[in-house]
């Protein structure tokens, strides 16, 4: 789905390549051979929508906020933004990639590490999006570092500046598209959540249906996961586990450990 995205030479240099991407209708897209994915018409409840909780503000913080600028929030900003910056860096370097490489078969390059970064922080989005005004502010925090990480791995890689702009701008709007199609998916069944993920993260290049159902079986017990971790510590701390790729029982759930911080939300 994301394209114009670092590729690899044979030579082991990146290069930006230019496909196209776009949205297909997930009736039909995915088959398989003597598989079925778990099916249900029960949509998610209150608690796992992606609708952001309830919150009463003032008069004055409706209008600041209509005229772009934020209101007061649950927490200092500098400390949500601490935050954020400490939940993408989960998303980057508590996953392990090499094993979704490996499993899924998917090349070892740059584009690569980006979609499966970018489905991290896509399932971290869908948590904060419950935690009111401030998570949704935590959320547009979450998205710059993401786009900071990405324009400076490329600037290391020695992307002429040029390029990696104009690539950048088409990456954006490629996220977008993403990000509503795994929403789709994740208030869908799973069918409609592995067209998602067939298009965006392996950009429609993947034949073995079994890849697409460990994927998918991963981002529902992940999602599942993160609606059990405390609201109030993810806005402190930032603090995100990730459960593993492959489990023997992936339908079970342990409550999660609380993080420990200290009285400056730290």
């Amino acid at each position: 789905m994301l394209c114009g995205i670092f590729q690899r030479h044979k030579a082991g240099q990146f290069q930006l390549s230019k496909s196209c991407g776009g949205l297909i209708q997930a009736n039909g897209a995915i088959t398989q051979q003597n598989r079925s994915f778990y099916n249900t018409n029960k949509h998610l409840s209150a608690k796992d929508s992606l609708q952001p909780s309830e919150e009463k503000v003032g008069a004055f913080t409706r209008i600041i906020e209509a005229m772009g600028f934020t209101g007061p929030l649950k927490y200092s900003r500098w400390k949500i933004k601490v935050a954020a910056l400490r939940m993408y860096t989960c998303c980057v370097e508590k996953t392990d990639y090499e094993e979704f490489f490996n499993r899924c078969q998917m090349p070892d390059t740059l584009n690569s590490w980006f979609l499966v970064a970018q489905l991290h922080v896509w399932m971290c989005l869908v948590r904060m999006k419950q935690e009111g005004r401030t998570g949704k502010y935590m959320c547009r925090y979450i998205v710059h570092c993401m786009w900071e990480d990405v324009e400076q791995r490329g600037k290391v890689m020695g992307i002429n500046s040029v390029v990696l702009k104009e690539d950048l701008r088409s990456m954006v709007e490629n996220f977008y598209a993403a990000l509503f199609g795994y929403d789709e998916g994740i208030l869908s069944d799973d069918h409609v959540l592995a067209a998602a993920l067939w298009r965006n993260l392996f950009n429609r290049n993947c034949e073995d249906p079994r890849h697409l159902e460990l994927l998918v079986e991963y981002v529902r017990k992940q999602v599942q996961h993160l609606d059990a971790l405390s609201g109030e510590d993810l806005l402190l701390t930032g603090e995100v586990s990730w459960r593993p790729l492959v489990e023997s029982n992936a339908r079970s759930i342990l409550k999660p450990l609380s993080p420990v911080y200290n009285d400056e939300g730290l």
